[in-house]
């Protein structure tokens, strides 16, 4: 068996493993104004079985108080101090390079200023003021103009320093353009790449763990390339849920710093155990699931055994058996699955997954 992470699974419920969840929020806790349904059941429980939570967002348009009253309004009690931003991050990166009273512009939704008046530095507003810094994070309400005034700055020397590079934010309606969109809009006009401070960088989990005392993590997200390779760069195992951003076939394409540790539908992986995965007959095994190389080049073949009950509840054993023998077969570069189904329940599974075999052009 391979190092991959996946194959370990939990054999008791992660909230009774770790002693606190650090949460990622949009796709995770709520997608736009709402609750993940049946998350903060699931929250409260993982609270009841002693776990602790903390709230690790990219999101930079609302200041900590404003995230936790969200927060309390959907179930989710929390206070400003269970809250960290990446405002807050970019805040405490720029004032440690300007010191006390640094002019700089923020640009996004009123997290990014306030965080960076909380550090001491003095927030201007147009580039005629000569700030030193420009401090860019999701708004809402960001437009030309804000974009206009950070370009002007970043021109007469000012450093660009982004809250996050998320390309995308989930929303009901689908993925939506995040803050990521807005930097590359200025980084392409001023020909400059910006200092890029929220996740994956680990600062954010770091100080998280450091407010909460956490001795055993486990960072809970809906992206790779934040959440789950932050976890990885922060030395904290990860659970990636799939009510967010990302899909099964992202999954398995990952590459290996972006791999979890655990996946499951939503935020209730926190209460359940998660199977192993053993290796069989040249194949591997997850419950009621195998997986085995097909014989076209590059093909897996995916079965399920109805004599053999599930492993869990939760539908995904048979992504975390492909996901297992993929990457064991892929160790060191992403690469997509064509999958094969060996059985109608598996053809089943793997539609609903996004992997129907004749969208992929693997033989049928």
């Amino acid at each position: 068996m391979s190092d991959v992470a996946l194959a370990t699974g939990c054999p008791e419920p992660p909230a009774g493993r770790y002693d606190v969840a650090l949460l990622d929020l949009d796709g995770v806790v709520y997608v736009g104004p709402d609750a993940v349904p049946g998350v903060p059941r699931a929250l409260a429980a993982a609270r009841d079985a002693g776990m602790r939570l903390g709230f690790v967002t990219n999101n930079a348009a609302r200041t900590p108080g404003e995230v936790a009253a969200h927060l309390t309004e959907l179930g989710v009690p929390a206070s400003d101090g269970d809250v960290i931003t990446s405002s807050q991050a970019a805040a405490t990166v720029v004032a440690a390079r300007l010191g006390p009273g640094g002019a700089v512009l923020p640009v996004g939704g009123p997290g990014v200023a306030a965080a960076l008046t909380a550090a001491g530095l003095r927030v201007v507003e147009r580039a005629d003021d000569q700030p030193l810094a420009v401090v860019q994070g999701y708004g809402r309400d960001v437009g030309w103009a804000q974009l206009a005034e950070a370009v002007v700055a970043i021109r007469n020397g000012a450093e660009h320093v982004a809250t996050n590079t998320d390309a995308t934010i989930p929303s009901p309606r689908g993925p939506l353009p995040g803050n990521g969109a807005m930097v590359g809009v200025v980084s392409a006009v001023t020909g400059q790449a910006p200092l890029v401070t929220g996740k994956p960088d680990p600062a954010m989990h770091a100080e998280c763990v450091r407010r909460t005392a956490a001795r055993r993590p486990l960072v809970v997200g809906d992206r790779l390339d934040t959440d789950i390779e932050g976890a990885r760069r922060a030395g904290a195992a990860s659970l990636l849920v799939l009510t967010g951003v990302t899909d099964p076939a992202a999954l398995l394409a990952a590459p290996p710093g972006q791999r979890p540790d655990l996946v499951s539908a939503d935020a209730a992986g926190l209460l359940v155990a998660h199977p192993s995965v053993t290796v069989v007959d040249g194949g591997w095994r997850c419950g009621s699931w195998t997986v085995r190389a097909a014989e076209a080049p590059g093909t897996w073949l995916l079965a399920a055994d109805a004599s053999t009950p599930e492993a869990t509840g939760d539908g995904l054993d048979g992504l975390r058996v492909l996901c297992v023998a993929h990457w064991d077969r892929t160790p060191h570069a992403g690469a997509p699955a064509h999958v094969r189904p060996g059985d109608p329940v598996a053809a089943a599974a793997l539609a609903d997954w996004g992997l129907d075999a004749s969208a992929d052009g693997s033989e049928q």
